[in-house]
């Protein structure tokens, strides 16, 4: 049966199955029919409210209310809680939310000093223990947000105030039973989230496409999967959560691969309940799938973005193209535009919050997306980079620099690589060494490094070619504020840092320089 929504699937296996497991939390399994229950009952508390913030770790709670708001009809408002104060006031305020929904109340008040909160048990049931409805009231100025808005996602937050796109509800109901069905998802699946619920990838991949194949998911706090603060990460903690839940399938960024593989290479692990492991979030080095593939991951790469409610592309079982992001799911058309930009014509995001600049979307709703790449003969996209990233060497060539960090991390010296050269004669790179390079006290990580980039070099395009490079300070962390929480290069806070070192490179003679 296919069901018109996440919502109408609950409801149904409540009724035909009801002591089927839905959801597994640290505290235990609930039922199809207890987890209706829990909807209803949180529900009937919630109303008259129109605008709600989920300010939660993943969790009972994070999956209830946020089903709950659906079956009211308000919009929702997920705020990561990696956001800063002034992210998350900010936020707030845009939204003109009239309550927030959290589990760290305590938290919340000392980010938002000026507020006045107060908060009430969400529902009597244990599973939803802690949670608390803070009610704001309605805001005397209420900001408009676009006709048919159902929730707010904000970007990966390349920028200080990330934007908050508004997007209607029939629009994620069709990306989730797209990537229900592009996914084979059945009722013996069991997903276990790995990335906050509130990450638009994985809020649907997570709760709606279970739901929809009446599945199992896995809710766990991020600290009992080993992660710790923004950026840190304990693999002894994540493999035995991914023993404990046994799941057939997960979504990760990059930098949660890499972990996962090393995890696989020393032996932490065996994952061989993984049927699917969906990588989006940054593009990845190529060869990086096949690597995660010989070590037992069945990595299968795409791409989306939230201005087209998440995923574009996918590669699957039945239509795989290792180093592509795959083909476009059914919902939606790929093009590429005359400059190279990726167009998408399908679904599209209704406006940015607070009435900012809208998507920029034509008049037969093609979405330009900011990006760069080609589709192939089979119609699989291969991506090069962001069209803003894009500069423009002194003698009027035009660099991705995006590609050539994919071809320079795609090596076994470079663990990460930012690439530099606008209006200069030459391109210079930030580079970082992987970790085993770095522990290797016998060998000069420099010259291999160096060796590398000769590589690399040989296969580019003479003016994509790197004449001059540097050894980074430190990696690049969503800590150190120089990487998204998704894997994304924080590109003009590297350039800020590493400026006078860069600048040095280009007063030498010698193009083949490192310091």
């Amino acid at each position: 049966m296919t069901y018109r929504d996440a919502l109408e699937a609950l409801q149904e296996r409540a009724a035909a199955q009801p002591q089927r497991t839905a959801l597994v939390t640290v505290d235990g399994e609930i039922s199809y029919a207890e987890m209706m229950r829990m909807v209803n009952e949180v529900a009937r508390q919630l109303e008259g409210v129109k605008r709600c913030a989920l300010y939660l770790d993943n969790g009972a709670g994070w999956v209830t209310a946020d089903l709950a708001l659906r079956r009211i009809g308000a919009v929702i408002v997920p705020l990561p809680l990696f956001f800063s104060a002034d992210q998350v006031d900010h936020a707030l305020r845009l939204s003109g939310v009239d309550a927030v929904i959290t589990d760290a109340p305590e938290r919340l008040g000392a980010l938002l000093p000026g507020r006045q909160l107060r908060g009430e048990g969400l529902g009597g049931n244990p599973n939803l223990r802690g949670v608390v409805l803070c009610r704001l009231g309605v805001p005397t100025d209420l900001p408009v947000l676009p006709q048919g808005t159902h929730k707010v996602t904000f970007t990966s937050g390349t920028t200080g105030r990330p934007k908050g796109v508004c997007l209607s509800r029939p629009a994620l109901d069709t990306i989730a039973r797209s990537l229900c069905d592009a996914t084979e998802g059945a009722a013996q699946d069991r997903h276990l989230s790995l990335l906050p619920f509130a990450a638009l990838l994985e809020n649907i991949a997570g709760i709606d496409v279970p739901l929809l194949a009446g599945a199992t998911f896995c809710a766990l706090p991020l600290a009992a999967l080993g992660f710790t603060g923004s950026s840190g990460l304990q693999p002894t903690i994540l493999a035995a959560a991914l023993e404990r839940c046994r799941p057939t399938s997960i979504v990760t960024v990059p930098q949660i691969l890499a972990a996962l593989m090393a995890m696989r290479m020393q032996g932490h692990w065996q994952p061989d309940y993984l049927r699917h492991v969906a990588v989006g979030g940054a593009v990845l080095a190529k060869g990086v799938v096949a690597k995660a593939r010989a070590l037992g991951l069945p990595v299968y790469e795409g791409y989306g973005l939230s201005e087209c409610a998440s995923v574009v592309t996918l590669n699957t079982r039945d239509a795989d193209r290792p180093d592509s992001v795959g083909r476009p799911l059914p919902h939606c058309r790929v093009s590429i535009a005359a400059d190279g930009e990726v167009l998408v014509n399908g679904l599209a995001a209704l406006g940015y919050l607070g009435g900012g600049e809208a998507p920029a979307v034509s008049a037969d709703g093609t979405l330009a997306t900011g990006d760069i790449g080609r589709l192939d003969e089979d119609g699989y996209l291969h991506l090069l980079g962001r069209k803003k990233n894009m500069f423009i060497t002194a003698f009027g060539r035009n660099v991705a620099p995006d590609w050539v960090e994919s071809e320079l991390t795609a090596t076994a010296a470079i663990a990460q690589a930012y690439v530099h050269g606008e209006a200069r004669p030459w391109n210079a790179a930030v580079i970082v060494p992987r970790p085993a390079l770095l522990a290797q006290s016998e060998v000069d990580p420099r010259r291999l490094v160096a060796a590398a980039i000769d590589q690399v070099n040989t296969g580019l395009p003479d003016y994509a070619r790197i004449g001059s490079w540097i050894l980074a300070d430190q990696p690049f962390l969503t800590a150190n504020n120089l990487l998204t929480w998704n894997g994304r290069l924080r590109r003009a806070e590297i350039a800020t840092l590493y400026r006078d070192r860069l600048d040095r490179l280009y007063q030498k003679d010698d193009l083949h320089v490192y310091g």
